[in-house]
């Protein structure tokens, strides 16, 4: 049995990614920064709580990361954790690039210290690659960050590909375009609509305020992705993939198929207010993501659209079933 190891299990990838991991066999053990007060409400709403073990960790703190590893053993280590807010990093920059970059250092200097044999998934992110002007990105495209958020992913992405060369850790970026599920925390822009939207639909007569509607993205349906994550562990080299629908609508299309999904004309009920716009964002994002395809044999079902209704739908069933 194979022995597992979710830095970051409570949050939406960390959930899905232990479900598919006990499916496959695994022992699962996960952390989170107090494991004595965390709720681990995804594990719950996946009815996998009692079957993950969990431990308290600070990334930024290098002797928790080194006894966890030390302790747990594990064959495979999925390092998920970190302040994954793009907005929030803005006001809290500082936090964002040590839970990120240095959290991420910690952990890579924790598995060379103890010649830990594990493989390691570190979760990247497309925000890295800036506005490429809507030229797809692939595994090629150079990186040119716009937040906070993006400056620590990409410092990290390049910490994980250091300590490969370096050191030849078995280590892995997945440079993860925007992926969303049911388990969203609310203040990501996609739950908030679809929760507003599900709200109207039963009568709560509220308007949605949101910031710029006309930003493009490649959204992905999450419980697909972590296929990808646990694919790029099981190949003889590491290397580093773009996991993407490969598909790109804008947050005014999103809206419009979430509230047409429970049968509301979004114009009725959106607002865009300038107040709400980023200092600085990336107008187009676009993926190319047919390495992926070929080299892991994996590929997205769920597009865009499909995903926003899919998320109505279940944010309706939630409300009607209160």
């Amino acid at each position: 049995m194979k022995q597992a190891l979710i830095f970051g299990v409570s949050g939406q990838d960390g959930a899905y990614l232990a479900r598919l991991l006990l499916e496959k066999g695994y022992s699962v053990a996960g952390t989170s920064r107090d494991a004595q007060m965390a709720s681990f409400g995804s594990l719950d709403a996946l009815g996998i709580r009692d079957r993950v073990e969990v431990y308290s960790v600070t990334l930024t703190d290098f002797r928790s990361v080194l006894t966890v590893l030390a302790k747990v053993k594990p064959d495979e280590i999925y390092h998920l954790a970190g302040q994954s807010s793009v907005g929030l990093s803005f006001d809290q920059p500082v936090e964002t690039f040590m839970s990120i970059g240095v959290g991420t250092l910690n952990l890579l200097e924790a598995m060379r210290f103890l010649g830990a044999p594990a493989r390691l998934y570190h979760a990247s992110s497309s925000d890295c690659f800036g506005d490429t002007g809507g030229v797809p990105a692939t595994e090629q495209t150079p990186f040119a960050p716009r937040s906070p958020y993006a400056v620590a992913k990409a410092a990290a992405h390049f910490e994980v590909a250091n300590y490969r060369d370096a050191y030849s850790l078995f280590a892995c970026n997945g440079i993860l375009f925007n992926h969303e599920s049911p388990l969203r925390p609310k203040r990501f822009v996609t739950r908030k609509i679809v929760a507003a939207a599900a709200r109207i639909a039963a009568g709560s007569g509220e308007t949605l305020s949101l910031g710029n509607i006309d930003v493009a993205r490649d959204w992905g349906y999450a419980p697909q992705y972590v296929e990808a994550m646990w694919r790029m562990l099981q190949r003889d080299t590491p290397a580093d993939f773009v996991i993407a629908t490969g598909e790109t609508i804008t947050l005014r299309e999103f809206v419009a198929e979430a509230f047409a999904a429970l049968d509301l004309d979004w114009r009725e009920h959106v607002i865009v207010d300038p107040e709400l716009f980023r200092p600085a964002d990336i107008a187009v994002s676009r993926a190319n993501p047919a390495e992926a395809a070929r080299v892991l044999g994996w590929q997205a079902t769920m597009g865009p659209a499909d995903v926003a209704r899919a998320m109505a739908a279940h944010e309706q069933q939630e409300i009607s079933s209160k």
